[in-house]
Parts: C-alpha cells; structure tokens; sequence
C-alpha cells in the first residue's frame, strides 16, 4: 500500500509497487471500519467497487464516503437502508443526494467548488481509499478521469490507497492534469462496462425561462467569454445566441453543458478573443447527454482543467468581459440570493456561484446575471421568489454586496451601486405584479425604502 503524501506538498504520489489488477471483491476487501473512501463526483463515480461494496457493508462499521454530484443509486446505501454501517458526505447534490439527504443518509459539506482541492491538501481527513471511474489505460500509460477533472488529482495526492474501475463508455478528454499515471495507481479493476456514462436530462425550457433567456441574451456581444450555469434558465440563453448570430464568444466555465455544446457546433464559439486560453473551452466537468458527450471525447478545441483553474476568481478575471449566468431560488430586498437551501432542507450546493459572481464582475467590462423566475408553486400556493426576508433557514449564497444584474420574466435591474431603498424599488418592479403591491407595503413598513422618496 502507498504511503500518505505531506499534507503541505502537491507533488506526484507514486505508488510502491507497481498497480495490480483485481476483482471489485477483493478491492471491496481491503474497506474496514471507521474509513474515509472517496467516490469522486460524476463521471468519475464507481459502480461495481460500490457494488462489491454493497455485498460485505454489514461487516463494517462508520465507513464514511465522500462523493459529489452523484448521478446513479448507490448500491451501499441501498444495501444498509438505517444508515448503521456506512455515512455519506457531499460537495453539491445532485436529485439522488437531494433524496438521501431528504431520509437523513447524505450529508452537505458547505464549499465554494473552486477551493475544494485545497480543502484536501490542507484541512479535510486523508482518504484512506479513493475509487475513480476511468477511461481504460492509454498509450502513455495514463488512466484519463473522463470530464472529471475538477480536485480529484488533490484527492490522490493524499491518498493512502488509490483504486481505479476502468469504462470504456466514457469520453476521453484533453486539457491540464486529465489522467492518473499507472505509477499513482495502486490497483485496477478491469472490465467492460456495459453501463454507458451517466446523462442529467436537460429540463425542458418554459415561456418563463426564454423571456428571461431574452433579457440576457441581449445583454451579450460578440467576443464575450461565457460562463454557464445548471438549469433551464442558462440553457435558454444558449439557445437564442445559436438564434441572435452573435460570434466569436468564448466559454471559461465549471460545467461544460448541452446547450455550450450546441454553440460550439454552429461555430459561435470560437475563443479568439480570449485572453487565456485563446482557441480553447475550458471547463472542469461535464454533465448532460450522451451528444455532449461525444462532442468532448478526444477533441483538442475542448480543454478539461482542474477546478483551482476554472473557478479562482482571480483567474477568471484575466479574461476580459466574462459573462456569468446563474440560477438562484429566492432573492430578498436587500439584494441577497438563496441558490441552495428551502429553509433547512438543503437541495444543491453553493458550487462555484459565488467565485463566478466576483470573477465575472472583476473582469474588464464583465457582467454576473442572477436569474430566477418571479413566483414558484409549493403544494398549491403560488409564492413570489422575490421577498422581504428569506425563508427562515435559507441559506445566502450570493451577498448583497456582490449582486450585479439579477434578472426576472418582467424584467432586469442593475444593483451595483444602489442604496437598501433603491434595490428594494428596483426589485419590486421586477416582482410579479400580484405581489409588488405587498412588496412595497413591507418595505416601507420596514424602513426599507423611506417615505416620500422616489427613485
């Protein structure tokens, strides 16, 4: 077995004796009680170390799973219903981790996802086993982690065991810090695959979400570098800047998406104009059709890189004008956005919204759009999502003081600069209308907006 690497070095981890090939049993052997594993996110996630797993889970105990974004049931968890045996701990939810988390099997760990490799070099538990799916070993005698990239190379710095599943129903991608040599591998479990990638079906797009898509579209020009979020809302973007014509654009993302795909297709995306990276999509992970998919597998143009690179903030302001779309659920008067959370009951992640938000506005004539439709139904009760105060419980994943354009269907507001009074008239006024006249009422009840002052 490898030894732990430094805590405070992110140099190679070599294995001590070359990488064996062994049956997910025997892999699933080597789990004892009280263990930290990680199953990596998305792509990456192992399904027959898990079921393998599933098949002994009664023989430990507080075997403890980190994982994010995962995209199929897993079978431990299926096998050990009260949660006696095994606990699970995630980066960001997917719909699966929502629901396990909703019967008390998965837990949050609060992140920005563009300091996660960090979180591993410096204060999270060494893994003792870490399981990544892969593509099968290539020529130069790399394990490449698919679109995958995001902090899984810091989670093998500090392993002290490193195991790999191999697929051939991934795609291999290119970019910076893709693949895992046989030197860092410790053991290989072998085999075809027939389970093709995990897809996250693209939600369909309502006449809510292309009114908004309208607004900020129109927001967009040529040259422009997009980042794009989850959701139907950046999606319907995507698709009316196939419509607008609008060229040259170039993308500097976290996730690499169906609708960024498309643009790509139609030649729109182009990255000319970009500042670093010139030519190239970069992006750390990748979830969506099997179309996408293939767009990525084996092709230059698309650059994988790690999640450090992709989402400091720092770094993505050294492309000038950035534009960020991002989804969020609830926006209070002052300006504060809630993209994660219903009261206490946590259903996403702050993933890198926040990181996009401060990089896109620092960028040389960038641009941050928050979106969100203006009322949602919750068991027969149609509520606004603009309100006075946050649902009790939520949780802010965007401050106040960060918010540039937040955009609704009957409109957009610019809240850089503006005083408590005028974001609350401002977003009053992209309310729904049978909610603004209550809006108005609290702020001014509340002293949000003054008496007499009109704006």
């Amino acid at each position: 077995m490898a030894s732990v690497t430094s805590i405070d070095t992110v140099e190679r981890r070599v294995a001590a004796v070359p990488a064996q090939t062994i049956s997910p049993e025997r892999a699933a052997s080597f789990v004892a009680s009280d263990m930290w594993l990680d199953y990596g996110s998305g792509l990456c996630q192992p399904d027959r170390f898990d079921r393998a797993l599933a098949a002994r889970v009664h023989e430990v105990s507080n075997v403890k799973i980190r994982h994010c974004l995962t995209m199929r049931p897993r079978a431990v968890l299926d096998a050990d219903p009260e949660g006696e045996h095994v606990h699970t701990f995630s980066l960001h939810f997917s719909g699966y981790d929502r629901k396990k988390h909703d019967e008390g099997r998965c837990h949050y760990i609060p992140v920005n996802l563009g300091e996660i490799s960090d979180y591993y070099r410096r204060f999270m538990a060494p893994p003792d086993i870490v399981v990544f799916k892969t593509c099968p070993l290539d020529e130069h005698g790399y394990f490449n982690l698919s679109a995958a990239n995001l902090w899984h190379r810091a989670i093998v710095e500090r392993a002290r065991m490193v195991i790999v599943e191999t697929s051939g129903r991934l795609p291999y991608v290119h970019g910076v810090g893709t693949g895992l040599h046989i030197s860092e591998v410790d053991y290989v479990i072998e085999g075809t695959d027939d389970a093709p990638a995990p897809e996250l079906p693209n939600p369909p797009v309502r006449d809510v979400d292309a009114a908004i898509g309208r607004l900020i579209a129109s927001e967009i020009e040529n040259g422009d570098c997009l980042q794009i979020g989850i959701g139907a809302m950046p999606n319907a973007v995507c698709a009316l800047l196939v419509e607008s014509g609008v060229r040259d654009l170039g993308v500097h993302t976290e996730m690499m998406t169906d609708g960024l795909a498309e643009l790509y297709k139609t030649g729109q995306i182009t990255g000319a104009r970009k500042q670093l990276d010139p030519g190239k999509v970069v992006y750390t992970f990748a979830l969506g059709s099997h179309q996408l998919y293939a767009t990525l597998d084996r092709n230059a143009d698309m650059h994988c890189c790690p999640v450090e690179y992709t989402n400091a903030p720092h770094i993505i302001m050294q492309n000038d004008r950035v534009v960020s779309i991002q989804n969020t659920t609830q926006i209070d008067l002052q300006g504060q956005a809630a993209s994660e959370s219903d009261g206490h009951r946590h259903i996403s992640g702050t993933g890198g919204q926040l990181q996009f938000v401060r990089g896109a506005y620092a960028s040389k004539g960038g641009k941050s759009f928050i979106c969100l439709s203006s009322t949602y139904d919750k068991r027969g009760d149609r509520r606004s999502r603009i309100v006075l105060d946050l649902t009790a419980g939520n949780v802010v994943t965007t401050p106040r003081s960060d918010i540039m354009y937040v955009a609704t269907e009957y409109g957009m507001v610019n809240l850089k600069g503006k005083s408590i009074a005028e974001r609350a008239d401002a977003l009053i006024g992209i309310a729904h209308p049978d909610f603004r006249e209550q809006l108005e009422r609290q702020a001014h009840e509340h002293r949000l907006i003054p008496r007499g002052v009109s704006f």
